[in-house]
C-alpha cells in the first residue's frame, strides 16, 4: 500500500476515535474538555507528523460540530496542540517533545486563540484573553497523562517501532 494512503487512512481513523472519544467529555468552566483528542494528537504527532495531525484535529472538530458534539472551540482547543506536538516531535525525534508540544499549543496557545472565537464569533462577552487556558489546560492533561501511557507501554514492549516501520513501509 502507498505510505500516503497509509497516513491518510490512519488520519481518518485517528479522527474517527477523537469524535467518538467526545462522547466522553467533561465540562470545565465554560469548555467541553476532550482528553481523548489530545491523546490522538500525541498519537499523530508520532505516527504522522504536523501536517497530518492538524488534518486530523481539524476533521475530528468539524465532525464534532456538525454533530452537535462540541463548539466551536474545539477547533483552537485541538488544532495548536497536535500541530506543536507534531513540530516538536519531529525536530526533537524524543516522544517528551510530542507531550510538552501538545501542552503548550493546547493550554497556552489554544486556550488565548479561543478567546476571540468566543468573544467575536460565539458572541460570549464575559471571556477574557486567557479565560479558557486553565480548562484547554485540564483537558489536555489528563489526555497527555493517556497517552503517555499508552505510548510508553507500546515502546517498552517494541510495538511502537514496529507500528512506525511499517507505516513507513
Amino acid at each position: 500500500m502507498n505510505k500516503n494512503l497509509k497516513k491518510l487512512t490512519l488520519t481518518a481513523i485517528f479522527a474517527a476515535i477523537a469524535v467518538i472519544g467526545s462522547l466522553f467529555s467533561v465540562p470545565v468552566f465554560g469548555s467541553k474538555c476532550a482528553p481523548i483528542q489530545h491523546m490522538i494528537n500525541i498519537l499523530c504527532a508520532i505516527f504522522l507528523g504536523p501536517w497530518y495531525g492538524l488534518a486530523c484535529a481539524f476533521i475530528a472538530s468539524l465532525i464534532r460540530n456538525l454533530f452537535g458534539l462540541g463548539t466551536l472551540l474545539a477547533f483552537p482547543g485541538s488544532m495548536f496542540g497536535a500541530f506543536l506536538s507534531g513540530l516538536l516531535y519531529q525536530a526533537l525525534k524524543k516522544r517528551w517533545g510530542a507531550y510538552i508540544g501538545e501542552i503548550i499549543g493546547t493550554a497556552l496557545i489554544g486556550g488565548m486563540v479561543a478567546y476571540p472565537v468566543a468573544a467575536f464569533i460565539m458572541g460570549n462577552t464575559k471571556v477574557a484573553l486567557f479565560t479558557f487556558v486553565v480548562p484547554f489546560f485540564i483537558s489536555t492533561a489528563g489526555g497527555t497523562i493517556c497517552a503517555i501511557l499508552l505510548v510508553e507501554i507500546m515502546a517498552k514492549t517494541g510495538v511502537l517501532n514496529k507500528l512506525k516501520s511499517q507505516l513507513l513501509d
